[in-house]
């Protein structure tokens, strides 16, 4: 009975085998020319399907390698060799399982990701109670922000929270690739999909379902699902000059021997199996390797090209440096004073979403300034906030963008290492905030990495200004810098960056458009979803410039896998055909043999689900002890 699901899932299988079961036995009880009728009739009429499609496929702008099946049935049964056009069906519909069984094992880390998807949260009905029990089950995506959650013991986390507990270990390997299990402490961040330890804890919901980490990330998986792979493209190239070769194999076989059997009997081995199916298994075994490390792709095209990357760009801040500015120095001007300077500043970053807004807001709450909320407020992309707060109009960003503000703006006299948040108060200059941010500890090997393996143009493009751009530059090993750079302008340099294609890494909000104009967008997106993530080919779910290396190595080893797949598939074909010329293999025999070869093809694809792994050069970043780079508000 556990069979009965496969005979529904690929009737064309089921079909074909009936069909060949009842033809030899009717050759066997001497009705042979009954068993051909059937045989020939239920050929034509796979034939005619198979024709169906292709004019389909024809009209998409595709064109496959279905011809060489199709002359190879018809041909087959002009000789009458019509028990070797069964094989040759039932070989082409058995592609469809051995190409469904290598897909799912090929996409197991994928499906892995899809199949843990949380669904029940326990909601605390009393949270200010001890008593663990008061607990409401309900739909994840019913969970509302500032929810009181219980996660018992080996339970997924449903979504995004702070620990409440005062310590809890979680599995993160689902998001991460990282197979030791993480310590939080309270008031450490948990994100959805990881797996609770041996205990019970509380968190306290930051974020709803559908903003949640891994609901992004199954997101992800799905439109990477979705998406067309490049492996029917990839096959295409080879097939009309194998198709070409095959026919003029088959014919010089029939003109020199001058037996029409010979034809058949030489086209029976060129078909096609090994280049619709083995190229994709390979790809969706890139996926699946790359997802299991921490990196989705958003689908086959995505592996195909950056594993040809020649260029690489990045932003600045928080891909190269850490992204955790911290404040070093408040210069406020008369008439304000260090924490009133301050406290404006971090009231008004609370409605801005980059990076340096967030050091900001983390230097006041550790002075114990509380925030205040704006009447209304406004984020400038790239420049910097607005807000009205308290009556008082407070501007804080980039130099410039304070300028046209308050005229009276005086730039900092900073160190090549410190960056700085201008702030006017109703017009008028209040101060600067100097802050500091740290470079990435693997950043230098990342770019040694790269320049080493063939990608032959690395730049930075930034919007922090050029001095500072210049210093993170020089310690991380790139030397050619894009400073004070707007977005559009971002944009435009990605677009005429050559050698191509062209990577760009990036995590912030303002990088979104240059990601999705690069060939390769790469997302730093550890820390939860934005627009980057959304606008990016290719987004990192851990903490680190290093799976930069392994999305590169995932994808140059997935596309050498797919192509020695086709080669393999063609070069035993050709070389089978050459010996079917001399007329020692048979129809039957020949059709048979083929079977091996989409099945040797299909195996070697699977070798993209493992591999070397890559390896970085020793770090090189802060071999000196400099002081942290800079940082703008832009960068």
């Amino acid at each position: 009975m556990r069979f009965l699901p496969l005979l529904w899932r690929y009737p064309a299988i089921t079909i074909t085998v009936l069909v060949f079961v009842g033809v030899l036995v009717l050759h066997a009880s001497g009705t042979a020319e009954l068993g051909r009728w059937i045989a020939t009739g239920y050929v034509a009429v796979f034939v005619a399907w198979t024709l169906v499609g292709m004019v389909r496929d024809v009209l998409r702008g595709h064109v496959g390698l279905d011809i060489l099946a199709v002359v190879a049935m018809v041909a087959t049964l002009a000789v009458g060799e019509y028990i070797a056009s069964l094989i040759i069906v039932l070989m082409l519909s058995g592609g469809e399982a051995l190409e469904d069984f290598a897909g799912r094992r090929a996409k197991r880390d994928l499906s892995a990701l899809l199949d843990r998807s949380p669904r029940i949260a326990h909601v605390l009905v009393h949270p200010e109670t001890t008593e663990s029990d008061d607990v409401r089950d309900v739909p994840v995506d019913q969970v509302s922000v500032d929810d009181v959650l219980l996660v018992r013991p080996s339970e997924i986390v449903p979504v995004d929270g702070t620990l409440l507990t005062a310590t809890g270990t979680f599995d993160e390997s689902s998001l991460t690739g990282e197979s030791m299990p993480v310590t939080r402490e309270a008031g450490g961040e948990v994100l959805s999909g990881t797996i609770n330890g041996t205990r019970a804890v509380r968190i306290q919901a930051v974020r709803t379902s559908a903003d949640s980490q891994y609901q992004q990330i199954v997101a992800l998986v799905h439109e990477a699902e979705a998406s067309h792979a490049p492996v029917v493209r990839l096959a295409d190239r080879f097939a009309i000059p194998f198709t070409a070769v095959s026919l003029v194999l088959a014919g010089a076989a029939w003109a020199i021997s001058g037996d029409s059997t010979r034809f058949a009997e030489v086209l029976v081995l060129a078909t096609p199996c090994p280049l619709l199916i083995a190229a994709p298994v390979a790809f969706l075994g890139g996926l699946s390797r790359a997802a299991k490390a921490g990196v989705i792709m958003k689908g086959g095209a995505v592996l195909e090209q950056i594993a040809r990357v020649r260029s690489a760009a990045f932003d600045k801040t928080g891909t190269l440096t850490q992204g955790r500015p911290e404040l070093v120095d408040v210069r406020p001007t008369n008439g304000f004073d260090a924490d009133e300077l301050l406290q404006l500043a971090a009231s008004a970053e609370q409605y801005s979403t980059h990076v340096l807004a967030e050091g900001i807001r983390r230097a006041a709450e550790q002075r114990g300034l509380p925030l205040h909320s704006a009447e209304e407020a406004r984020e400038e992309a790239t420049n910097g906030v607005v807000a009205r707060i308290g009556g008082r109009v407070v501007v804080v960003g980039k130099p410039a963008y304070v300028s046209s503000h308050a005229p009276d703006t005086v730039r900092a006299t900073l160190d090549v290492s410190h960056a700085a948040a201008y702030v006017c108060v109703d017009g008028r200059f209040a101060g600067v905030l100097v802050l500091a941010d740290h470079p990435r500890p693997e950043a230098g090997s990342v770019v040694s990495w790269l320049r080493g393996n063939s990608v032959d143009r690395i730049v930075m493009l930034t919007g922090d200004v050029g001095p500072t751009a210049e210093s993170v530059a020089h310690q991380v090993g790139i030397s050619e810098v894009h400073a004070e750079l707007l977005p559009p302008e971002k944009v435009r340099l990605a677009a005429e960056l050559h050698p191509r294609p062209v990577m760009m890494v990036g995590d912030g909000v303002n990088d979104a458009p240059v990601l999705a104009a690069a060939d390769i967008g790469i997302a730093m997106g550890a820390k939860g979803a934005t627009a980057a993530g959304d606008a990016a080919d290719v987004v990192i779910l851990v903490d680190s410039l290093a799976k930069v290396v392994d999305a590169l190595s995932i994808g140059r080893h997935t596309l050498r896998v797919a192509l020695a797949a086709i080669w393999i598939g063609i070069g035993l074909s050709v070389g089978l055909m050459l010996v079917a010329m001399t007329g020692v293999i048979p129809a039957v025999a020949g059709a048979l043999v083929q079977e091996l070869v989409d099945l040797a093809t299909i195996l070697y694809a699977l070798r993209a689900l493992s591999g070397p792994t890559s390896s970085l050069p020793p770090t090189t970043v802060q071999e000196t002890p400099a002081a942290p780079p800079s940082l703008t508000r832009q960068g």
